[in-house]
This record gives C-alpha cells, structure tokens and sequence, in this order.
C-alpha cells in the first residue's frame, strides 16, 4: 500500500507519521548562516565587507538562495557598487540641522553590529536578533570618538520550506539615541530609501501587485500591500521569482513602491514621500516589518493573497 503523502507549513504527512522540515543556524562572529538540510538558505553579514577598501557595508543579508540553490541576491553590482542583498537604508541623515553622513550611498557612515543572538520560536522556524549601532565620523564626542545616534533592533526569521516556496520574515526597529534624528529618501522626485532587495532580474521580468501586472516608472508607484518580481532567474534560466510583503502595521501603510526592470534594486518607499526627511523617536521604536516569499514559478505559483492575509494577523 503507498503512503499519502502531503505538505503543510513546513510539516510532512505520511502513513502514521509526522516529520518536520528543519531549519537550522550557525552564528559565527562575521556571518550567521541559515540552512535547511543541505540547501542554504540566507547568510546576514554582521562583518564589514569591501570593495578594495571603499563601499564598506555590514548588516544586510547576502546570500539569499532560491529554492533551487542558486543565489537570488547580489552584492557589489557593477552598476550600483553600494547596493547589497537584501538592505535598508536612508540617505538623509539628521540630527538637528546638521547632515551626518549617507546610509544608501555609504559616505561618512558604518553600522556597529553589537550583538546577533538566536530567538527561541514557538514554531519551526529559527531566528536571529541583531544589535546595531548606527555611527558616523560626523558626529562624534569632545574626544573626536564617534558616537551611535541610532540603536537598530533586527530580526530575521527563517521558515521551512512549504510547496513551492519558503517564507522568510523581516522586522527593523530604529530607536533614536540623540533627539531630533531624522531619516529620509533620496532628495529628488524619486525619493527612494528604506527596504530595497537588490536581485537578480531577467530579460523578461514580470512585476505583479494585487491589481495586476505592474509596469515599472521612474518615479514611484502607487501604494500597494505587497509586489511580486518574477522571471527567468532560477537555476538554468527556470522561472521563480520574490515577493515582498509589507505589514498594515508599518507606519504610512501602504507605501508605494520604486522598480526597476533592469540594474537596480527593488523599493518598499518609507517614508512617504521619501524625500521629506521624518524625526526617529528617542522613545518608542519605529517597527518595520517586512515579508519575503521566496518562490518557484510566477506570481500565480503560489496563494500571496492568503499568506498577505495570514501574515496580516
């Protein structure tokens, strides 16, 4: 007699059993990495990394592997040398009136990663929390020793792989360390800043958002709930794609959106417009969050409505 066998959140049925698809993660000092039996999964960079001493980035996610095992993310492109994996970055930077350096672009700023620790979950998924200070030598104390002027709070949640496709969850949390922080956009009609996953993108890449196929402008967007990135881009040109899944609990849900079809990066635009530089909270945190969907096929693969729905809860 043959075993039925079905697939459910990360959970194996078979005659008189159950099996759990297992995550796991390895923190070392300059990576964490996330694995799934012998498929990676995503690394963070907690270390600095270069390009010959200049473009120097931590704290964002590279590799981030498609279900096939080939790398989705890109790091150091040619065309756009400080964009990184999966990031989120602002290119104003105040504290009163005075500019304190570029996150986007990496000029007079680093991130301190203080601290990646593992998070105990409930279900089978496994996650890290990071400690990040944000520093720049423009802004220092009496000893000319720079100063953090903002501590970031990250997790990254990694979840089994279900049919088709593995989720993976993304929440930053910026608490202002000096008062009258600001962050912004960039400074144009464009005003891009935020979280931008920089992928790999095909001839024929598709953007789908829940009215529809998107066709990409220069400018943003109108705001939607999540967006869809499809093409050619899996291992030997097969079809598989990203979806990036926006809270209804970030602040100015829904934002709109920055896309690019060709060398460039993908953006959930905070905040809104961009290029009007907001105050951080010396108190209470600002929470994004953020859901990735890691995908075989096109948009119409897999159920996004219903997880958007599930992950709206």
């Amino acid at each position: 007699m043959l075993a039925i066998k079905h697939s459910i959140i990360g959970l194996v049925f078979l005659t008189g059993q159950i099996t759990f698809s297992q995550i796991h993660l390895k923190i070392e000092k300059k990576q964490s990495y996330f694995t799934e039996g012998k498929d990676s999964v995503l690394t963070y960079q907690a270390a600095e990394k270069s390009l010959n001493g200049k473009y120097i980035r931590s704290n964002y996610i590279h590799p981030l592997y498609n279900l096939d095992g080939s790398v989705l993310s890109e790091d150091f492109p040619a065309d756009h040398l400080h964009h990184r994996g999966i990031f989120w970055a602002w290119h104003q930077l105040y504290i009163d009136n005075k500019r304190i350096g570029d996150g986007w672009e990496i000029e007079n700023f680093s991130w301190d990663v203080a601290k990646v620790k593992s998070l105990k979950q409930k279900d089978h998924s496994k996650a890290i929390q990071t400690v990040v200070y944000w520093k720049s030598p423009l802004w220092t104390d009496k000893n000319g020793k720079e100063k953090p002027f903002v501590k970031e709070t990250t997790l990254v949640r990694v979840h089994p792989k279900q049919n088709h496709y593995r989720l993976i969850d993304i929440e930053i949390s910026l608490l202002a360390l000096e008062s009258n922080t600001r962050i912004g956009g960039s400074e144009d009609e464009k005003g891009y800043g935020g979280f931008s996953p920089r992928i790999k993108l095909s001839e024929d890449v598709i953007f789908t958002a829940p009215t529809g196929k998107i066709i990409p402008t220069n400018l943003a967007i109108p705001a939607s709930e999540w967006m869809d990135i499809s093409g050619s881009i899996g291992k030997n040109k097969q079809l598989a794609g990203l979806t990036i899944l926006c809270n209804p609990q970030n602040p100015g849900f829904p934002n709109p959106w920055i896309l690019r079809a060709k060398k460039s990066m993908q953006n959930a635009v905070y905040p809104n417009p961009g290029a009007t530089a907001i105050p951080l909270s010396d108190k209470k945190p600002t929470v994004l969050k953020y859901r990735l969907i890691v995908h075989e096929g096109n948009a119409a693969n897999i159920p996004i409505a219903e997880i958007f729905k599930n992950y709206s809860k």
